[in-house]
């Protein structure tokens, strides 16, 4: 009894779990008093806690995995070789497909945006004249539908890609595989934000008629265009590589123009080729997705894995891949609404859900989770300088591990976070960072302002105990 009267006798110092209003009260009496921001692990359901704790017996596999994953990225090399129709080179393309972006859906499920893009795709096949013909023919059965994820391709925004399109061809020259995007359109009334009127369609005719046959005869003169290297040298001009993409657009222009000066090239074709890159600093984004799409794919398959492969989103759902699971195994959740800053004469009851594939950069360790050293980026994303260094600073707590190749200046050049590990996401809680685009929810309006989106956790709720099902299936 001594004891504790001595106890209550001598000044306190408090820690609070739980609910922080007890913290308030203890201020008020002038307590020294802290509060300990605590949730229980998987935020206290049982069955994933069950999942996690089945899981703990084979941490040491699943270490080893998540190790090897994480390597397989970091010594990827990504070259951009060529460029060609859709058609000609990626798997599985035929004229009555049209891939789009994200997890599968059909067409009576799609958002404005998609619907708008994929009405301008037929459009631009010449499959259908003009939007109620192509709203017939994309809900008949003549028309095919799958994730650019399922062809080894990616897509940004609404994602759509059909046969004529001209698509990068990216090698990874350490592993062999290749990964597939579009060229970039451009801001304004773009395809990719589901807008298809005729300067969209004639836009894409240039794009296949006079961009892409003079990007070939360049290619055709290089060893492979170093995207890595791009990147790398980017991050340390500002850059993140999802929303801000001017150094490395510049980067790529100077790597690309002698060879178009040197190729057998109309001057016109030429100046116009050069012109559409320069006029265009989303350009290279078309480029580090499918850099990203190329390393992440290579270390798919790596069994006991927890690693996130992809992460995309269709405007209806988002959807995440895990390395040890299936390829077409996907794990879903309604997305979310992007919070941010609208373009004048907007609203956030304009916008779309989250969309796009492009959040393969944050798969890759960049766009949100390299926001700290692209500070000009909030003034498109909104938020403050602090708000992206302490995004870029949370994203260590979900990953497996730190890369090098992609450095962050503002943070002493502390390489970029890697490897998403869905167990540490369920543990902590916390959530990848992704900024993004907001395309008008409406087909054929275009964007309308860009912000910052996490994926919903049930996503990674759902992954977990089918990783528990399929790691612990190795014992029996």
């Amino acid at each position: 009894m001594s004891n504790i009267n001595e106890l209550f006798n001598e000044e306190l110092n408090i820690i609070n779990v739980g609910n922080p209003k007890f913290k308030d009260d203890l201020d008020l009496q002038g307590a020294n008093v802290i509060d300990l921001d605590w949730q229980p692990p998987a935020g206290g359901k049982v069955e994933l806690i069950e999942a996690l704790d089945s899981l703990t017996q084979k941490s040491e596999e699943i270490a080893k995995a998540n190790q090897k994953v994480v390597e397989i990225i970091k010594s990827s090399q990504a070259h951009l070789v060529d460029i060609d129709q859709a058609r000609n080179v990626v798997p599985g393309m035929k004229k009555n497909l049209i891939l789009h972006a994200g997890p599968p859906i059909e067409w009576e499920r799609m958002c404005g945006p998609m619907q708008g893009a994929v009405i301008g795709a037929l459009i631009y096949e010449g499959l259908a004249e003009d939007e109620e013909s192509a709203r017939d023919l994309a809900a008949s059965d003549e028309i095919e539908f799958a994730p650019c994820h399922e062809h080894s391709a990616v897509g940004p925004m609404a994602g759509v890609m059909s046969a004529s399109m001209p698509v990068h061809i990216i090698e990874n020259e350490e592993y062999g595989n290749r990964a597939y995007c579009t060229v970039n359109e451009g801001l304004g009334k773009v395809l990719r934000y589901g807008a298809f009127s005729d300067e969209v369609i004639d836009r894409l005719k240039f794009i296949e008629q006079t961009y892409a046959p003079a990007l070939k005869k360049a290619l055709a003169l290089t060893d492979g265009i170093d995207l890595k290297a791009i990147i790398s040298k980017a991050l340390h001009m500002g850059d993140e590589c999802h929303n801000r993409n001017t150094a490395s657009t510049s980067l790529f222009f100077r790597e690309i123009t002698p060879y178009f000066l040197k190729a057998d090239i109309s001057e016109q074709d030429r100046k116009a080729a050069l012109e559409f890159i320069k006029e265009n600093d989303h350009y290279f984004l078309n480029l580090s997705m499918p850099t990203c799409k190329v390393a992440l794919d290579a270390a798919h398959g790596v069994e006991n894995a927890t690693i996130v492969t992809t992460m995309s989103r269709n405007g209806v759902e988002f959807g995440i891949r895990i390395s040890s699971l299936a390829e077409d195994k996907w794990f879903t959740a309604p997305a979310n609404m992007v919070k941010g800053l609208l373009f004048p004469g907007y609203t956030e009851e304009d916008a779309s859900p989250d969309i796009g594939d492009s959040t393969i950069t944050e798969t890759m360790g960049l766009g949100g989770f390299v926001m700290g050293g692209a500070p000009a980026i909030v003034q498109f994303v909104g938020g403050t300088v602090d708000d992206a260094l302490n995004y870029s600073k949370q994203m260590y707590e979900i990953t497996e591990t730190e890369n090098n190749n992609f450095s962050i200046p503002t943070l002493n050049f502390r390489g970029s976070a890697l490897g998403i590990d869905v167990l540490k996401v369920i543990e902590s809680g916390t959530l990848p960072i992704i900024n993004t685009g907001m395309a008008h929810k409406v087909a054929g309006v275009g964007q309308v302002g860009a912000g910052i989106v996490h994926p919903p956790l049930e996503c990674f709720e759902k992954a977990l105990p089918e990783l528990s099902k399929t790691i612990n299936r190795g014992d029996q």
